[in-house]
């Protein structure tokens, strides 16, 4: 059984900054005005009114500088940003391709925005699954990006680690590890060892040696992470919890509970104590030990715990977010557990309904939760149910990874053993 843990570092999409409408006219300061509004609530994960800031300010740029003003792409990718943020990626694509060709044709397609555009697409094409069509724009963004500004630029390092995150989800570890070491290189040439982002490379890269077991290697990045982020930033920042959540879940994972245990309260205590006990990032954290308490037996906690996270997420981002699709995905693990059938089925079933609509009926999540839905049946003798789940789920596999990867043969493996099973 496989749970949909929450993790704080997915590939760092760039996002593009608004440029100054310049000191044209009082209209001009009404744009900037609104566009420093949505920055501080995007920034504060307010993220339904920035999403209303940036379509104002985005319907004043278009009425003050035209459809294709530079700065109008800008505003577009932003919006864009948003949608993808809340996981409204049907919204978000139309944007990030308008924006694409607004900044192309006003600035060239040799120019370092067209590339963070690009890169900025690319985030939503893998978060969608679609590896495919990730892959040649990264690689795209990176040329430009390359020619523009140096190898050695840290844009360069963003789209380098990007690029490695996307060869990570797909379990192509030997192509992530030197593009992570490159990106981490350059950053600390351009930032110094102690920078911000520095932290964030070194959470991917232990990510990475996580999946690959290396955890003896991946449990002195995380802690060298926490150093530079509690000396940059202090010890009560809200983003102190990345690090200490990534570090909690190596510990749990090791059946290290009661090191995981303080380091997950203490980033719970950090996110509600500076962005309110009902931010989505708080959801997250209650996910994460959720998960912890059920490996431990502690399933009346680790359902309370569910239960918060699932009301919270509903209120952040509506019922039909890829989020909520984890929480009752793993709830269903934890129904299973504890022998409460017909809940598990409901759950995956809503479960997987949501992924379906959200992203798409090929994405790798929704072979996790077809094998785990197959696995329930199976548990209740029921194989003839069972089978199509497993059959789906290595249809998407062998689509998204390949005919030779190890989960796609692990599923082969178990569909065939399921076949014997539902033929005796």
């Amino acid at each position: 059984m496989i749970h949909r843990r929450f993790c704080f570092l997915a590939a760092v999409a760039v996002a593009m900054a608004l440029a100054s409408p310049g000191p044209a006219a009082a209209q001009s300061e009404a744009l900037l005005e609104i566009y420093q509004q949505y920055r501080q609530q995007n920034a504060e994960g307010r993220y339904a009114e920035a999403t209303e800031s940036a379509d104002k300010a985005l319907a004043l740029g278009e009425k003050e500088l035209g459809k294709d003003h530079p700065v109008t792409g800008n505003l577009l990718n932003n919006l864009a940003e948003l949608y993808r943020k809340q996981g409204r990626y049907r919204e978000a694509e139309p944007l990030y391709q308008r924006a694409l060709v607004v900044l192309t044709e006003a600035n060239g397609p040799k120019h370092d925005s067209v590339a963070v555009v690009l890169g900025n697409l690319a985030v939503l094409y893998k978060t969608q699954g679609r590896f495919a069509e990730a892959a040649p724009l990264y690689k795209r963004a990176l040329k430009i990006d390359e020619a523009a500004l140096g190898r050695r630029h840290p844009a360069v390092g963003l789209t380098l680690n990007n690029m490695a995150e996307l060869h990570r989800v797909q379990g192509d570890y030997k192509a992530a590890e030197p593009l992570y070491k490159r990106a981490l290189k350059i950053i600390e040439g351009a930032h110094g060892p102690d920078h911000r982002l520095v932290a964030t490379m070194l959470n991917n890269l232990a990510l990475l040696y996580r999946k690959q077991g290396r955890d003896d290697e991946a449990e002195p990045l995380y802690q060298r992470s926490l150093t530079i982020d509690e000396k940059v930033l202090g010890a009560e920042h809200p983003d102190l919890a990345l690090t200490l959540n990534n570090l909690a879940a190596l510990y749990g994972d090791d059946g290290r509970f009661e090191e995981a245990e303080p380091l997950y309260q203490r980033a719970l205590a950090i996110k509600e104590k500076s962005l309110g006990p009902e931010h989505p990032s708080v959801a997250t954290l209650l996910n994460n030990m959720a998960v912890m308490y059920k490996e431990q037996g502690r399933h009346t906690e680790a359902e309370a715990l569910y239960n918060r996270a699932l009301t919270i997420t509903e209120n952040a981002h509506g019922p039909a977010h890829p989020q909520v699709a984890t929480l009752l995905a793993n709830m269903a693990l934890l129904y299973k557990t504890q022998e409460r059938m017909p809940e598990a089925e409901e759950f995956y079933r809503r479960s997987l309904a949501i992924d379906e609509a959200m992203l798409g009926p090929d994405h790798p999540e929704i072979a996790v939760t077809l094998t785990n839905m197959a696995e329930l049946y199976k548990a209740g003798g029921d194989y003839a149910a069972a089978v199509p789940l497993y059959r789906r789920a290595l249809t998407i596999r062998e689509k998204t990874f390949g005919t030779d990867h190890p989960s796609v043969e692990s599923v082969r493996r178990n569909l065939a053993a399921l076949e014997a099973m539902d033929k005796e």
